[in-house]
């Protein structure tokens, strides 16, 4: 295919950085079609894309056009999962924004879509793009690490304040959004601690502050620990209402430990591995050699969004495999989930989740809230250097 024609529905922030994008930056793709049922987001687009560019106020008409190849949805995240069905069901390629949707009883109906079609099928995961998080995968796979013990993320730097809640009546309800810090800033953060790791725990036990520093109904402050099949521990921890914030991945193994941190992997390495040290030791009080190895790391954050559109539009044209494929999606929900779960049933969680109980608690969310947003200022806003 010498162009892929791709068509974009949700105009909000998200989705005009991306149809920017696919304007001046990214080789082999063209922009066709955008769709928004708000007038004034049709209003910026024909303002700032191309005459060329076809404007749609519903997603059918755009699916029915037959004026694009692929698709990517960046609406609001409920959505995500029934229109990705629809645009496959019209036989597109479909690239979705983060998260895959809110709940993984729908998530998984697009997965079995997906897989029943021909069409690639992307997420918007764009820290896989980011070299420390690809060397960190790249150590933890080949096996240097050994057999993981424990994982501990602290993720506290992406603050938000009021007025980015207040910026869309959407934001941060149960209804609008679905959740708070765990579904819109730490699905990166979710996918990326099992897909280094290549583990996902076996239970899951959570601790939810909902509108503890800010005024939102969903949670902004969260505490998870998980246990893992082989008997590692690990724990997660965020907040979007602390500054300064802290962003630090460690993971302990049998051989040492990697640090992420600032930019930086550090691998605190031991010369004998703990176990093969511990078994033969005999000195009581002692512990193994240990080197301190700052890992070589290409500089920089990596393509990001523009990475993902990059190889998501060769995917389809020379198919490259893709670096986040849409089925993968689930994996970080379903963590997000059970941290809900554990949260509002205050117990354990045991993977895989009770789909139906989720879907059932969240749907009470829903039908009692009685939150009201004031002040609420709908505007779009700047997402450069954003995740």
């Amino acid at each position: 295919m010498e162009l892929v024609r791709y068509g974009i529905i949700g105009l909000g922030n998200m989705g005009r950085s991306h149809a920017l994008s696919l304007l001046n930056e990214v080789k082999g793709a063209e922009l066709t079609a955008v769709c928004d049922m708000d007038p004034e987001r049709l209003k910026w687009a024909e303002k700032n894309l191309p005459e060329s560019v076809v404007l749609f106020q519903n997603p059918i008409d755009l699916f029915k056009s037959h004026s694009v190849d692929a698709v990517l949805i960046s609406t609001p995240h409920y959505d995500h999962p029934t229109l990705a069905i629809e645009a496959l069901s019209y036989g597109y390629h479909v690239l979705i924004e983060k998260p895959a949707g809110v709940y993984t009883k729908a998530v998984r109906e697009m997965n079995d879509a997906a897989a029943l079609s021909d069409r690639k099928f992307g997420i918007m995961y764009n820290q896989r793009t980011n070299p420390l998080y690809q060397k960190l995968r790249e150590l933890i796979q080949s096996g240097e690490l050994g057999e993981i013990r424990r994982t501990n993320w602290i993720i506290t730097n992406w603050y938000r304040s009021q007025s980015y809640y207040n910026s869309g009546g959407w934001r941060a309800s149960w209804a609008g959004e679905g959740g708070g810090v765990l579904l819109n800033q730490d699905p990166h953060q979710l996918d990326l601690w099992q897909w280094t790791t290549g583990m996902m725990p076996k239970r899951v036990r959570a601790f939810c502050h909902f509108g503890k520093y800010r005024d939102i109904e969903v949670e902004d402050d969260v505490t998870a620990y998980v246990e893992y099949e082989n008997g590692a521990t690990g724990l997660f921890i965020t907040t979007t209402g602390e500054a300064p914030g802290t962003n630090r991945f460690e993971i302990n193994g049998d051989n040492g430990k990697i640090v992420v941190e600032d930019g930086a992997l550090t691998f605190w390495r031991l010369r004998t591995p703990e176990p093969k040290f511990n078994a033969e030791f005999t000195g009581g009080f002692g512990a193994p050699e240990c080197w301190k190895c700052e890992i070589p790391v290409e500089k920089g954050i990596g393509e990001q969004h523009l990475g993902i559109l990059r190889n998501f539009t060769n995917a389809i044209s020379f198919n490259e495999p893709l670096l986040a494929p849409g089925e993968e999606g689930i994996k970080g929900l379903t963590l997000s989930n059970a941290m809900y779960l554990s949260a509002w049933t205050d117990n354990w969680v045991e993977l895989p989740i009770d789909e139906d109980l989720f879907f059932e608690k969240l749907s009470d969310k829903i039908k009692y809230s009685n939150f009201v947003k004031e002040n609420v200022v709908s505007k779009p806003l700047d997402v450069k250097g954003t995740h």
